[in-house]
């Protein structure tokens, strides 16, 4: 009697992707076919594109049930979509693809073997990108900043490209964030993990969906999860700010009794300090707000999306050496 495979999941966020969901479907399929001991589930969760993009997954779906789909409500955003796929996974093991295939399917079969050696935790660490070299240094930089402010040690360059075990995502599950900040819940972790560098390729089709504002949510939402340094640092400016307030009104104070009839104070002091503590106190209650509205957020406790239908969820994955698995691969259909 032939012992049952073992199932893993592969994970991949889409919107308006159409243009590429169908070709990593097909790397994908190639890298299982090619290590050929696992049997696989492939869940693409869509953020309710607005083009052709579930249209393309669902005929994938039809001719392969290793192909699961979730269409969300509405768009959910980049934080929670993945994270609610994440967790609907079946498989022993999860590897979180994005679906502009900057994350390369050929990386799959070092995955498995590194947690087949035994670690719970695999990670692809961008070494190089053919993304704008300005955009690449930003990122570094935040990376870095991140490590400084930080309470643990966090990962640098590292996008969520990697191979989590079950045990890892059991783990993650019981964070119970609404909005969570996976990055830092794998370094909250702190399981054995091995780190695979690579170079990320452009992506192959359409354009990101990131802008500024999702970059800057992604970039706050991380430094209010892993660090309080940011208050302490706005209480620290307010006992320095009031300092130097007191310094220099008595320093106008003593000027303005040994020289009486010849010191004029003018406005112009008073405005610029004006605007200065306006300033300071601006900085200091957007700081305090972010914090706030995380505190929010989680008291909100909202479900990461709202389905608005999941497909081949209800049959198994099939195996490869069985006849229509063998019979889909060799009609051509990607």
């Amino acid at each position: 009697m032939s012992q049952k495979r073992r199932l893993l999941s592969v994970v991949t966020a889409c919107f308006n992707e159409e243009g590429n969901v169908e070709e990593l479907y097909r790397q994908v399929r190639e890298q299982f076919e090619a290590v050929g001991r696992y049997d696989y589930e492939h869940i693409f969760i869509d953020n309710a594109s607005t083009d052709g993009t579930v249209a393309v997954l669902k005929r994938l779906a039809a001719a392969d049930r290793n192909v699961k789909i979730i269409v969300n409500a509405r768009n959910f955003g980049h934080i929670r979509s993945p994270m609610h796929a994440i967790l609907q996974a079946r498989g022993e093991a999860i590897i979180s693809l994005v679906a502009d295939l900057q994350d390369p399917p050929s990386f799959i079969p070092q995955l498995i073997a590194r947690w087949e050696e035994g670690f719970r935790v695999v990670l692809c660490i961008k070494r190089a990108s053919e993304e704008s070299p300005l955009m690449f240094w930003l990122r570094k930089r935040y990376y870095a900043l991140v490590e400084r402010l930080s309470s643990i040690e966090t990962i640098q360059n590292f996008t969520g490209f990697g191979l989590y075990d079950r045990q890892v995502i059991e783990e993650v599950r019981r964070f119970g964030d609404p909005y969570p900040y996976f990055r830092g819940m794998i370094a909250e972790i702190g399981l054995q993990r091995f780190e695979i560098p690579y170079d990320q390729p452009g992506r192959k089709s359409g354009i990101t969906k990131n802008n500024w504002y999702t970059l800057y949510d992604l970039a706050m939402l991380g430094i209010t999860n892993l660090s309080k340094v940011p208050l302490r640092l706005v209480a620290g400016l307010g006992f320095l700010t009031a300092a130097g307030s007191l310094a220099v009104a008595l320093g106008y104070l003593l000027y303005k009794v040994f020289f009486w009839t010849q010191f004029e104070l003018g406005l112009a002091p008073v405005v610029i300090g004006l605007f200065f503590l306006g300033a300071v106190q601006l900085i200091a209650l957007g700081i305090i707000g972010e914090y706030i509205g995380s505190v929010h957020t989680t008291v909100q406790n909202r479900p990461y999306v709202t389905e608005r239908e999941r497909i081949n969820f209800d049959v198994p994955s099939e195996a490869f050496d069985a006849a229509p698995a063998r019979e889909s691969a060799g009609s051509g259909r990607a």
